[in-house]
């Protein structure tokens, strides 16, 4: 009765079904996976969502790409520190999720396929195949620091291959595309015909960046779509507001928007309120955003003291993002390891393989918990996984 869209086995996997039963326990459990930033005790200003109420959110007035004005703000916005941006190449979604489903839409027929990183966040199986898209892995380098291995994404290139998906900084990795990877990959994506699609939500959190860090958009040989939203840049997911950037050889980049234009007048999702407070709530987010910037490194400090005690434990270079990956020794399976920290010690954190590292053993901490969480729950952590 229903499409293969969505998954046969709708059961909770081993860790979700444990933390259900710790819970049910009444035991407080440390979270050392939440990613939602209005869950951790930021201080967020009391002004910051009133001008969802100005009345100009009262009319309508749809546009595909969302309002000139909005769009002319993310520009600006995204455009400080780097070359500027076209406001007219900037397309306004709900979400960044969305933002993906518009692109395969756009790029991909059914069956056609997309190059995407691994390790990186597993959503991605989820969003390709609602869109009936067949995912291809190409893998990150592991050499003190995460690079592109361009030689197995040409490799990975078939008949079918649309696009290549890049996340800078990666999640969980924390890594960051450089120069040099950036140039090799749109040589050979221009040289295919293939499109470029830059995840850059976490592009605001630079933590320890190489001096050669790239964005997707510092070049101009292929089609490329830089995405980012108000989700992490501001911290309010809440909101539903994204973006996509297009660059490229212009002639690529006005027939994707032409039809790109199609798709989004199809669905016009996002909401006026917050295309009209556009300006006020990044304004917001820049105070949001600089306590979670110290959050993230802060925590990242103390995840590095407290493993400096534990030998056989190692985090790994963090460049940008939320997230950062302990390696844990290889006694037991992830599974084991993770679960027995969430029903003895009460820390919940992610296995290595739910983002599809190539070898055991890794595991994956959000840096956003409170500092005392933090530190009592990453503590917890090392000591087990060194036991």
């Amino acid at each position: 009765m229903f499409s293969t869209r969505t998954p046969s086995d709708l059961a909770p996997n081993r860790l979700t079904s444990a933390e259900l039963e710790v819970r049910a326990k009444g035991v407080r459990v440390i979270d050392l996976t939440e990613t939602n930033p209005t869950r951790v005790g930021l201080a967020y200003p009391d002004h910051a969502l009133t001008a969802l109420a100005a009345p100009e959110g009262l009319s309508y007035e749809p546009h595909p790409f969302g309002l000139s004005s909005a769009r002319e703000t993310v520009a600006d916005a995204i455009g400080g520190n780097a070359p500027p941006v076209d406001p007219a190449r900037v397309i306004l979604t709900a979400s960044t999720s969305e933002a993906y489903a518009f692109l395969f839409k756009l790029l991909c027929d059914p069956g056609d396929e997309v190059l995407v990183p691994v390790p990186s966040y597993p959503l991605f199986e989820h969003l390709t195949r609602l869109e009936l898209v067949a995912v291809r892995p190409y893998p990150l380098d592991f050499h003190g620091t995460w690079s592109i291995d361009t030689h197995a994404v040409e490799s990975a290139v078939t008949p079918r291959t649309r696009a290549v998906l890049v996340v800078s900084p990666n999640n969980p990795t924390g890594s960051i595309i450089t120069s040099g990877d950036l140039g090799a990959l749109s040589r050979l994506c221009a040289s295919r015909d293939l499109a470029i699609i830059g995840d850059e939500v976490f592009s605001d959190y630079l933590i320890d960046p190489r001096p050669d860090r790239a964005r997707v958009l510092d070049q101009d040989e292929a089609l490329t779509f830089s995405l980012g939203g108000l989700s992490k840049s501001a911290g309010l997911p809440q909101l539903k507001l994204g973006w996509i950037v297009a660059g490229g050889p212009p002639a690529l980049v006005d027939a994707a928007l032409a039809r790109l234009e199609i798709v989004c007048d199809t669905f016009l999702s996002v909401a006026t309120p917050v295309q009209r407070a556009i300006g006020p709530l990044l304004s917001a987010g820049r105070e949001i955003r600089a306590q979670i910037l110290d959050r993230v490194t802060g925590n990242l400090r103390a995840l590095q003291a407290l493993a400096a005690r534990h030998p056989a434990c190692s985090v790994l270079r963090v460049e940008g993002g939320w997230s950062a990956v302990v390696r844990v020794p290889a006694t037991g399976s992830e599974e084991s390891l993770v679960l027995d920290l969430l029903e003895r010690d009460h820390v919940l954190v992610h296995p290595g393989y739910f983002f599809d590292f190539p070898h055991e053993a890794f595991v994956v901490v959000s840096l956003l918990a409170p500092p005392a969480d933090f530190s009592e729950g990453a503590a917890r952590l090392l000591s087990r996984a060194s036991a």
